[in-house]
């Protein structure tokens, strides 16, 4: 049994071992790559203070006169420093200064350190021309293989005795102990949050079938958001940005804005996405007519039932953004720490067959 079980803990990872390498590399940059763009590239991202931002509606029109573009949707940031990423109706974006209105840099999001990691770390970068990603699935994959792995490995800790006695590490031992010591040891350590980063990974792909099963652990449904309503108005009146916005913001005045989304066609509505205190992200909506500043609908997310905030908790786990600099810094040693799985698995699968 244990022959085979380590055959099976060997497989698993040479079957996916590349894949995941790549995930854990490119997931350790992820967690601050956006740091990394701000302060080597201030000139794209950074934005002198001033006393205050230009109105919605003064910069929505200064970004569409300079791009010759509409604009989807846009995020003000809280930074007054950081300059305001606009999404364009071509796809690209545009980074703004909030004070002036004017676009400082108009980028493909994948020209980005950001963008470019996050596509190898969710799609492999491979995106046909009708924009599918068929790698999601592939990485979905090595990722459940990773959770296979992770138990298989914890079973053959803990099932010979004296397991706490294994828990050891010495730093004096020959190096192949001491590589074998360290997989051992700091596999258990990181067990419970490494299989928390897996799963939660794949939810972003796999959502229904992930969802089902938290549901069905959690004995509970999980709430899903209201759909957009639509408008009734006629495709010639005109948008009033400013009073749509701020009547939005009226709804909860206590919430964080995250993101605003114009309409796309004539029965749209503005929808802002808020942050409400309670929620560990942005899940709380307000849709508003654009014509006439009437509110629509809204969703708290904050009056979720508990397994909808255990659902909705999955993106902050994920990148670690629940508490602060020191629980990120954990979590980029756990993302690493996959990385050291697999290359001293393979040193030590090497050495046994005594090809080093």
């Amino acid at each position: 049994m244990k022959i085979w079980l380590r055959r099976i803990h060997l497989y698993l990872a040479l079957l996916s071992g590349l894949f995941l390498l790549i995930l854990s590399i490119s997931g350790a940059i992820l967690l601050y790559a956006n740091d990394i763009q701000y302060y080597i590239q201030p000139d794209k991202w950074q934005v002198e203070p001033q006393t205050k931002t230009l109105s919605h509606a003064e910069l929505i029109r200064a970004v569409q006169q300079q791009t010759d573009k509409k604009i989807t949707r846009f995020m003000p940031l809280s930074n007054p420093n950081a300059s305001w990423q606009f999404r364009l109706g071509d796809g690209s974006n545009a980074s703004v200064n909030p004070y002036t209105g004017k676009v400082i840099f108009q980028y493909q999001t994948n020209d980005t350190l950001y963008g470019f990691t996050l596509a190898l770390h969710r799609w492999l970068l491979f995106e046909t021309a009708s924009g599918e990603k068929p790698l999601k699935n592939v990485v979905s994959v090595c990722a459940l293989l990773l959770i296979i792995n992770v138990l298989v490995g914890f079973y053959l800790w803990v099932k010979p005795k004296n397991r706490l006695k294994r828990l050891a590490i010495k730093p004096k031992a020959k190096f192949k102990v001491l590589m074998y010591q360290l997989h051992t040891v700091l596999g258990v350590y990181v067990l419970l949050p490494l299989l928390l980063i897996a799963f939660t990974g794949i939810t972003f792909n796999w959502k229904s079938a992930t969802k089902t099963l938290v549901e069905t652990v959690a004995f509970s449904q999980v709430q899903n958001r209201p759909k957009a309503p639509t408008v009734i108005a006629k495709s010639t009146a005109s948008i009033n940005y400013d009073q749509a916005i701020n009547k939005a913001l009226d709804v909860f005045p206590e919430g964080i804005l995250y993101r605003i989304y114009l309409p796309k066609k004539h029965n749209d509505p503005i929808a802002l996405r808020l942050q409400n205190p309670g929620e560990s992200h942005a899940y709380s909506w307000v849709w508003v007519n654009p014509y006439n500043a009437k509110v629509l609908s809204a969703y708290d997310a904050s009056k979720a039932n508990a397994v909808t905030h255990i659902w909705n908790f999955k993106y902050v786990f994920h990148t670690g953004a629940f508490a602060g600099p020191i629980v990120k810094f954990v979590w980029l040693l756990i993302s690493l720490s996959l990385a050291f799985f697999i290359l001293s698995g393979v040193y030590l699968w090497c050495k046994r067959h005594k090809w080093v």
